[in-house]
Parts: C-alpha cells; sequence; structure tokens
C-alpha cells in the first residue's frame, strides 16, 4: 500500500532527494530513478506531496515509486 509524504529536500545536480512521511519523522532518501510514471525529476520542489512505496535496498530503505500528487 502505497504511503503519502511531503518533498523534504531535493539535490537537482545529482538527482536524488529526501521524503518525509506524512504524520512521521521517517524520511527517505529516493533517486530520479526511483520515480513512477508521469512523474518528472524536473517536475518536483520541495514541499509537493508524493505517494511512494518503501524498498529494501543494502544501504537501508529508500522510497520507490514515486509519483507526485494533484
Amino acid at each position: 500500500m502505497p504511503l503519502q509524504g511531503t518533498v523534504k529536500r531535493l539535490i537537482q545536480d545529482k538527482g536524488f532527494g529526501f521524503i518525509r512521511e506524512t504524520g512521521a519523522t521517517t524520511e527517505y532518501f529516493f533517486h530520479r530513478s526511483s520515480l513512477g510514471n508521469h512523474t518528472e525529476f524536473e517536475m518536483l520542489k520541495e514541499g509537493d506531496l508524493v505517494s511512494f512505496e518503501v524498498e529494501k535496498n543494502p544501504k537501508g530503505p529508500r522510497a520507490g515509486n514515486v509519483v507526485l500528487m494533484e
């Protein structure tokens, strides 16, 4: 089941950022390759509401299938 969160920080030149889960203090790393359908990295701004899924990664959990919510 997808979670919702807010784009907390974007590092445009590196192509990654962090999402804070709604109602929690947990933050998840995401990479531009983690974006879902019809969402492009250049579309995202800090403060945007997104849905995402948590993926397991050797470096720890990260956000996957990140989709900008309208």
